[in-house]
């Protein structure tokens, strides 16, 4: 069966989160983004996981459905940990999601690590176990729940973030390294820029929104053709089959908010050439930079850029549907125009998803303006203009050249 999962969200339990992530509007964003199964986010959180236990119900083997409805999403349980602790004379932030297979095992974790810290005070709880023993916890109770590096490449909290990381999954994980067989990309990198190690030649890549709101789910998600069951979820990742995980979704890694290095106080922006010239400090205040994604790859890679591997699963880049409207139309994201327009494609082809990916363009030009229909092909040849995203500013994404007349992307299009 094919389908697309977004394993990686929050709830509103989690700080800087829309109060409307509920299962309820989860579900009605899935149907409208065209994804069939979702992580639950935030298992962790007592008065969420209350929840999830008396609104889902058993589905397929592993997932969860609502209880007594008609909805067709499926929900696999899911959390992330914010672990900040002391290893190797250095201060590690690091955060990892946790999948498990059955709310009973969901709730002996939480047992297990409501004796680390307060599991109240956020739906991403921050506790001060290291990765080793989170992985040595959560595998003592289940050993089909799985730990995977979340958002692997970010600055400040992740396995390989250049602030508070690590150089090798064995340094993080040591003797439970072999049990870690994924990594999630996260917005500011893409399958090839891991690609570029040698030492992720084993390691399966997902990609996940790790959305704060409902509108923004299915930003990055994965796409299978297996068994609609946990097992077979997880199986697809694990084994890296082309024609089970057939292809990952993914932001362009630019418009992520830390691909390139930089100084957000200052605005200042630069490439890791640039800031190699400048011993990564910042020109303007002499502080150091913020070392993104891209030059914490360079430091680490030992291949070249542009390394193709044989038998990986590929992935495919997008813009979401709402921006290139917002674009398309010359208004805001947000405007009224932008939602109504938005909403009406929805009426008419079903799901965003589709609409990005596999709607026949021919199709697309009969039912939206010339600009959009013009907008949607050069987004999937991925040629646009992106200012690159730094220090926590996400970066800005352009189809059309400002000096590019309006008369001459009409013309390409027809």
């Amino acid at each position: 069966m094919k389908f697309v999962a977004d394993l990686h969200i929050h709830s509103k339990y989690s700080r800087a989160t829309s109060k409307e992530m509920n299962l309820e509007s989860l579900d009605k964003w899935a149907k409208i983004k065209g994804i069939k199964v979702m992580g639950t986010g935030d298992f962790t959180h007592p008065a969420w996981f209350k929840e999830l236990k008396t609104q889902l119900e058993p589905a397929e083997p592993g997932l969860y459905k609502f209880r007594n409805g008609t909805s067709e999403t499926r929900f696999l349980l899911t959390a992330e940990i914010s672990s900040i602790y002391s290893q190797g004379g250095k201060c590690r932030r690091i955060h990892n999601l946790v999948f498990a297979p059955s709310l009973e095992i969901a709730e002996k974790i939480n047992v297990a690590l409501s004796w680390q810290g307060n599991l109240q005070s956020d739906g991403r709880p921050i506790l001060g176990i290291s990765s080793i023993e989170l992985a040595k916890l959560v595998f003592g109770i289940s050993d089909e729940a799985v730990i995977i590096p979340a958002h692997a490449w970010t600055p400040w909290f992740s396995i390989f973030g250049s602030m508070s990381g690590f150089d090798s999954i064995e340094e993080c994980f040591a003797e439970f390294t072999p049990k870690i067989f994924a990594f999630e990309t996260g917005l500011s990198s893409d399958p090839a820029m891991n690609w570029r190690l040698s030492q992720l030649d084993r390691i399966s890549f997902i990609s996940n929104s790790d959305s704060h709101s409902a509108e923004k789910i299915g930003r990055e998600a994965n796409v299978f053709d297996t068994e609609l069951s946990y097992n077979g979820i997880i199986f697809a990742i694990k084994e890296r089959d082309p024609k089970k995980f057939l292809y990952t979704i993914e932001f362009f890694p630019e418009e992520g908010k830390y691909h390139y290095d930089g100084h957000r106080l200052c605005g200042v922006v630069l490439s890791p050439e640039e800031s190699k010239k400048y011993k990564n400090i910042c020109p303007k205040c002499g502080k150091p930079l913020t070392i993104g994604v891209m030059n914490r790859v360079d430091a680490l890679a030992d291949r070249p850029v542009g390394y193709q591997p044989e038998g990986r699963v590929p992935f495919k880049k997008l813009v979401p549907l709402n921006e290139i409207i917002a674009e398309s139309l010359g208004v805001s994201v947000i405007s009224k125009k932008t939602k109504a327009e938005y909403e009406r494609l929805i009426g008419i082809f079903g799901t965003e998803l589709y609409i990005l990916l596999d709607a026949d363009l021919n199709e697309i030009k009969t039912q939206v303006p010339a600009e959009l229909a013009e907008g949607l092909r050069r987004m999937r040849e991925g040629n646009i203009y992106i200012r690159p995203g730094y220090d926590g500013e996400y970066g800005k994404v352009k189809i059309f050249n400002e000096e590019e007349p309006k008369i001459t992307r009409e013309a390409t299009l027809f």
